[in-house]
């Protein structure tokens, strides 16, 4: 049987809180290790993309969240250079939880739109919220 390459599959979600505002991680590791990024992570094997996001949050924020809609599905090969990731990306908002770094991150904090829009994201994360940000306006 001929191997092929496929591209590994990640979720993640850009999530507001009641205050409006947006939830980061701190990248824990590379690449992108001190960065600021969207929640997410790998989609395990036997696990939908809405169990995988709802789970990567939970481990990486403290935060149990709701999902709201999908914002879209982000393919470029190059926008991970660990390989070809492709990332489903989720809105979401915070349901409970209190904000607790675990995981895959050293920080968890909440942003404003405007405080977001001047931050130099992980991966393609800018591009993410940009696009989350014209669906939410």
């Amino acid at each position: 049987m001929t191997r092929y390459k496929h591209p590994l599959l990640t979720v993640d979600a850009v999530i507001n809180t009641i205050e409006g505002k947006i939830i980061f991680i701190k990248r824990k590791n590379s690449p992108y290790k001190g960065s600021w990024a969207l929640p997410g992570g790998f989609v395990e094997y036997g696990e939908t993309v809405e169990e995988a996001v709802i789970r990567e949050v939970k481990e990486e924020t403290g935060a149990k969240i709701e999902i709201q809609d999908l914002l879209g599905v982000y393919s470029d090969p190059a926008r991970d250079p660990r390989g070809h990731l492709v990332t489903i990306c989720f809105l979401a908002i915070k349901t409970e939880g209190m904000l607790k770094a675990d995981t895959d991150a050293t920080e968890v904090a909440c942003f404003t739109v405007n405080e977001a829009m001047e931050m130099n994201l992980a991966f393609d994360h800018n591009k993410i919220l940009k696009d989350a940000i014209k669906r939410i306006s």
